[in-house]
């Protein structure tokens, strides 16, 4: 898999540490998938909802029946290995996990591709979306 294909094949995307704040990166980017279509799934234990949408305080709080495709993360390096074993809590495992633009964890990627997950790290979700579309 490529990351133009993980984009171009996915609907939805949980945003763990998504912010409430329109300043912050989470919530920009969040908000940039959103208006080229994706279905956005806010993860923080701070918020009840984001731009009206409800949140989860975890990625293995969300319920079953949603298929989340992308698990796109906004947390310190050092935190993405718990957020990734929390991911893989889920009994339907998403098709990519996303560390953001400037976070980088080896062993979140060894428990992502132990797993079989597409890995993705120290790369924007929108920028990428964004080259992924002009690139169809």
């Amino acid at each position: 898999m490529t990351i133009p294909e993980l984009l171009r094949t996915s609907k939805t995307i949980a945003v763990v540490g998504i912010s409430d704040d329109p300043e912050r990166p989470s919530f920009q980017v969040a908000s940039q998938l959103m208006r080229r279509g994706y279905t956005i799934v806010p993860i923080n234990p701070r918020l009840r909802e984001w731009r009206g949408i409800q949140a989860y305080p975890y990625v293995s709080s969300i319920p079953e029946e949603i298929e989340v495709d992308i698990v796109d993360i906004f947390r310190r390096s050092e935190a993405t290995p718990d957020t990734v074993r929390d991911v893989l809590k889920r009994p339907r495992k998403p098709r990519g996990i996303w560390l953001q633009q400037s976070i980088i964890n080896t062993e979140a990627r060894q428990l992502a591709e132990d797993a079989s997950i597409f890995f993705v790290e120290d790369h924007c979700t929108a920028v990428e979306a964004a080259l992924a579309r002009a690139r169809v």
